[in-house]
């Protein structure tokens, strides 16, 4: 019973990390960090990387911390699932955002799933817009019902 309750917390952070998500690409990217986000609208990159990549260790920082804190405490308590949660919802946010939407590296390009075209159809639509107004962008959660 106890492991279900930590992989629950895992789960609820998971959820909450797509909140969070939203509020700070809403706020933060298309707010008083939008000189970072800039160029993942605008593409006036030139390399492999985008001064947006910065954003990863903003999101690294936490589940980090919470997993190392969680390991010095004793996995038995919270923080260490929390920093699990946090961790895996990035590497699920990297594996659609980055790798599957923005194709960094080539998977699921042909996809035909009515959820994966989803997310990408609504990903689409939040950047056809290359101010830092109407930030809007559902995350991975909601969006394809929108766009189904």
């Amino acid at each position: 019973m106890d492991i279900l309750i930590k992989l629950g917390v895992v789960l609820i952070t998971v959820v909450f990390m797509e909140f969070v998500a939203w509020f700070t690409h809403k706020y933060v990217m298309h707010g008083f960090l939008w000189y970072f986000h800039r160029d993942h609208h605008t593409r006036d990159n030139k390399g492999v990387f985008e001064k947006n990549d910065f954003f990863f260790l903003i999101f690294a920082i936490p589940g980090s911390f919470f997993m190392m804190y969680g390991i010095h405490i004793g996995i038995a308590y919270f923080p260490f699932w929390i920093g699990l949660g946090i961790t895996v919802y990035g590497g699920a946010y990297f594996f659609v955002h980055d790798l599957f939407i923005h194709q960094r590296i080539k998977v699921l390009k042909n996809t035909k799933n009515k959820y994966l075209l989803g997310i990408r159809r609504g990903h689409k639509v939040h950047h056809k817009k290359l101010t830092k107004q109407d930030g809007e962008c559902f995350g991975m959660l909601l969006v394809p019902f929108k766009y189904f």
